[in-house]
């Protein structure tokens, strides 16, 4: 019989501990020293006590905890001496049923990995999901893990250490991540489109209106008819919404949402995860057949991420009135303008001035997205409270110099291009990094037609330029423009710089902010307050209506814009049964 938190917390010390015995492999410690913090408010709760034993541990103490692990697929499996848990996820993970070939590559990664770190690869097998990584994929995480930097590698070995104690305590008390598997599972099936050149390669790349983008749309949709949304329509920029009436026509809305657009070569849960997690709370108030003293309105934006056309934020900034119609006549790399793009997908251009939104009928937007960062990985907490969403200004830059023979051209008789974008590259570096918080990128460099005995005589790149307030991005952009001017000067190559998008700084409403304070606290997280560095829809919304956005913990370093961008269906639970306090707070406020 599964055990219970009362049952934790009214036990003697001698049998809470045996309660928890197994958690920790061979190190019973953890859990022992984390009963003193009883009660626990929930299981999440005991869960970060015990992160936090093992933060305040010394070195030695979490190098010992990680030796007491057994190898993957290693000697302990072969004599059968694992514990019954390792046992159990070994076995989930089909290592127990290596072929000799796998066998002997997991014997090698073992022993090269010991002699590098000193002590053995530690991955939770069983996954973001619970279900059980792959071979492929365990070998693939242990060959890619084999080149961090032996401090951070040790901490990672923690961190896994912990998810896999997750799993277990789950285990223990009868615990499923219900509504956080179903909304890892929308997203997984979402991510089976692709555009072409990247589907070919089990690459993630969804952008505006292709042919995977209007599938996205229509899945979605079909999704949000599913949870029991009043009325969905796919609206003139190709938004997703869905509205989930209240019991009174005449009441506002609480508008929420995310993006469903991608990078190339991307993560499933950048913006996904803010469609899903509100679809999951609606999908619940429909099936107890509950309604709100307000409105819900989740808007899937069609496009956030600026990859096709030079356009950013256009689903937001549909809402808020802020399309710019010269955005129509942009062409994507093969000449297709947005225009004809938009027709192709039968939108209707003339109604997109129609999709203002009147903030006097709403009463404010939240968003929910992966964090894309380090930070909540590293303190191995599973929610953050955004404070504000740095300002950023976006533009597309050329530099023209003079195309002329590698070899026959004298170093001080070039007109170079690259070196030109070059040297302001590394200026963008050093002066961002002045600020402490500022951050400026050359994420897009491209020599036209280059050859390998060419002085390069065009140079096309981009410019990203963020910072938590707007005076402080605008002297960034300043001096960033000014420094290319003078290089340019110097070396006598001309320059072309179009701003493509700016986004003011949006602090939270700290109203909101205290709504999702109050949620998180709920589950028996810890408040974790932090900016975000990232570019939300959020901020757009932000021009009309009070916002305010939770964070959900991102695994692998919180990395993003990247297919190793991953979390955990307990953290989407976590993210759902938030949003859904929050709503219920809202509705006892409003009643």
């Amino acid at each position: 019989m599964p055990l219970s938190l009362d049952q934790l917390n009214t036990a003697s010390a001698t049998d809470a501990a045996l309660m928890l015995d197994g958690l920790y492999e061979h190190s019973p410690w953890i859990a022992e020293a984390a009963l003193a913090a009883r009660p626990f408010r929930s299981l999440s709760h005991l869960k970060h006590v015990m992160v936090k034993v093992l933060q305040d541990a010394s070195v030695d103490a979490q190098v010992t905890l990680i030796r007491a692990h057994p190898e993957l697929a290693g000697k302990a499996m072969v004599s059968n001496t694992l514990t019954a848990e390792s046992t159990n996820e070994q076995s989930k993970a089909g290592l127990t049923q290596c072929t000799p070939a796998e066998f002997a590559h997991i014997q090698k990664l073992n022993a090269d990995y010991n002699a590098k770190f000193g002590f053995p690869f530690v991955l939770a097998v069983r996954g973001p999901r619970g279900t059980g990584l792959n071979k492929q994929q365990i070998i693939e995480t242990f060959e890619r893990r084999f080149a961090n930097p032996v401090d951070y590698e040790r901490d990672e070995c923690i961190r896994n250490i912990h998810r896999i104690v997750e799993i277990r305590l789950n285990d223990k008390f009868g615990v499923e991540p219900t509504l956080g598997n179903e909304v890892w599972d929308w997203q997984e099936k979402l991510a089976e489109h692709s555009d072409p050149g990247y589907a070919e390669n089990g690459q993630l790349t969804v952008t505006y209106l292709t042919d995977a983008h209007r599938a996205c749309a229509q899945r979605i949709s079909h999704w949000m008819r599913d949870c029991g949304f009043d009325d969905i329509e796919i609206d003139a920029v190709g938004n997703v919404v869905g509205r989930y009436r209240a019991g009174q026509a005449e009441a506002k809305t609480l508008l929420t949402g995310s993006h469903y657009d991608t990078v190339r070569n991307g993560g499933k849960y950048d913006g996904r995860l803010g469609i899903f997690v509100p679809m999951a709370c609606v999908r619940e108030l429909h099936r107890q057949n509950k309604r709100l003293p307000f409105h819900i309105e989740v808007v899937a934006f069609a496009e956030e991420e600026g990859q096709r056309y030079k356009a950013t934020f256009l689903g937001s900034g549909a809402l808020t009135g802020h399309f710019d119609t010269t955005w129509l006549d942009q062409q994507d790399a093969d000449g297709i303008t947005m225009r004809a793009a938009m027709k192709h997908a039968g939108l209707c251009i003339d109604d997109i001035a129609k999709l203002k939104r009147d903030p006097e009928k709403y009463l404010g937007f939240i968003e929910v997205h992966i964090e894309q960062g380090p930070v909540l990985n590293e303190l191995d907490i599973p929610l953050g409270i955004v404070t504000s969403i740095n300002g950023g200004r976006r533009f597309q830059c050329e530099v023209t110099g003079m195309a002329s023979h590698a070899g026959t051209t004298p170093m001080d008789r070039r007109r170079d291009a690259a070196a030109a974008v070059a040297e302001l590259l590394l200026y963008v570096e050093q002066r961002a990094a002045k600020d402490g918080d500022s951050v400026g990128t050359v994420g897009m460099l491209n020599v036209p037609n280059g050859s390998i005995n060419v002085v390069p005589g065009t140079c096309k790149f981009s410019l990203d330029l963020r910072a938590p307030n707007d005076a402080q991005r605008d002297a960034l952009v300043d001096d960033v423009l000014a420094q290319l001017r003078t290089i340019c000067q110097r070396r006598s190559v001309a320059f072309k710089v179009e701003e493509t998008m700016r986004a003011a700084a949006a602090p939270s409403a700290s109203a909101w902010q205290a709504r999702w304070e109050k949620a998180v606290d709920a589950l028996g997280i810890p408040l974790f307050r932090m900016p975000s560095g990232a570019g939300h829809d959020a901020m757009k919304l932000h021009e009309i209506m009070p916002q305010a956005m939770l964070f959900v913990r991102g695994l692998n370093a919180g990395i993003s814009h990247n297919p190793l961008e991953s979390t955990t269906s307990d953290d989407m639970q976590l993210a759902v049964d938030a949003t859904t306090h929050l709503i219920n707070q809202l509705a006892d406020e409003l009643t």
